[in-house]
């Protein structure tokens, strides 16, 4: 017999975060009108709740206010003492944690969704955080199932010093989901409609585990990522080449050693280097131009997850 992952209990609680960068506008509006009426994302059987994680910096139209929300849900900024002296975000961490965690605890929230935008050409986008993750793996299978003909990837960030601590990770299953190109500060009907769609079919999905529905083995691409590129810079740190036409819009898409990657203003092109090819995501996102990230080289594996059933089968 086929070796299945079986769950003690149902999915019950699920959140859907919006606004956790202020300026990716979507998952703000999508939440915004799911607080008023959230009757397409009811599920029987599950508590789904929408949340704005920060409010202050959707009021501003901003990415955060005083440091990003979406790294700061690590042990030592979830575990400081309560003050006004810290950060706006790492106190809204805290509360986050408290309602919804505490993370790495049996009660904390079951699923949680958390939505961004990309200035990146990156379509559809599902973020995994452990590549071990039958169930999350099952779910993005689904999911891309679901949305086909219209593509949908999965960025896997199970990296020993590249991975950050989400805001999501305070869930048992956190899932990031990025829909993109969007601009900061504007909100587009068809990536709209793709986020909407995706929110669809991951809350079927768990609606339908927690029924007993088997998922038999499946497999899905995956791409890891392994590096992170910065912009060339003079001794000022400032930059002095910009991203390569050839390059541009091109995320997911394979990049050979010695093709073109950045070009300066005088028109010298700048090649990739090193003796393999890399898929490049995040290429030219407008909130990585502070954290020195031009785009972040992954490379692309193969996932497999057990048959899946919950204990109601």
């Amino acid at each position: 017999m086929t070796s299945c992952h079986v769950f003690e209990d149902p999915i019950k609680k699920v959140a859907i975060f919006g606004g956790t960068h202020g300026n990716e506008l979507t998952g703000v509006f999508l939440v915004k009108h799911w607080l008023e009426n959230g009757a397409e994302i009811q599920r029987t059987g599950i508590e789904v709740k929408p949340f704005i994680t920060n409010p202050r910096a959707v009021k501003n139209c901003t990415r955060y206010i005083d440091c990003d929300l979406n790294r700061v849900f690590d042990p030592e900024n979830l575990g400081k003492k309560m003050s006004e002296d810290l950060p706006y975000e790492v106190r809204r961490a805290q509360e986050i944690n408290h309602l919804f965690g505490p993370k790495d605890s049996e009660d904390s929230c079951d699923v949680i969704f958390d939505l961004h935008n990309t200035t990146s050409n990156m379509g559809c986008t599902l973020i995994l955080e452990d590549s071990r993750n039958d169930f999350l793996i099952q779910m993005f299978h689904y999911i891309q199932t679901s949305l086909a003909p219209l593509p949908c990837y999965v960025y896997l960030i199970d990296h020993p010093s590249l991975k950050y601590a989400t805001t999501r990770s305070i869930a048992k299953y956190p899932v990031g989901i990025e829909v993109g190109p969007q601009p900061q500060g504007i909100l587009r009907a068809d990536i709209l409609n793709q986020m909407r769609k995706i929110i669809k079919h991951a809350l079927d999905f768990i609606y339908n585990f927690n029924k007993g529905k088997e998922f038999p083995p499946c497999t899905i691409e995956v791409y890891k990522i392994m590096e992170k590129v910065d912009y060339p810079r003079n001794e000022n740190g400032e930059i002095t080449a910009i991203i390569h036409p050839d390059l541009q819009d091109q995320d997911w898409k394979p990049l050979h050693p010695g093709d073109p990657v950045f070009i300066t203003l005088d028109g010298e092109t700048i090649p990739l280097g090193g003796d393999w090819t890399v898929y490049p995501v995040f290429i030219n996102e407008a909130a990585y131009y502070e954290k020195k990230e031009a785009f972040a080289k992954t490379t692309k594996l193969t996932l497999t997850a057990k048959r899946l059933c919950s204990s109601l089968h």
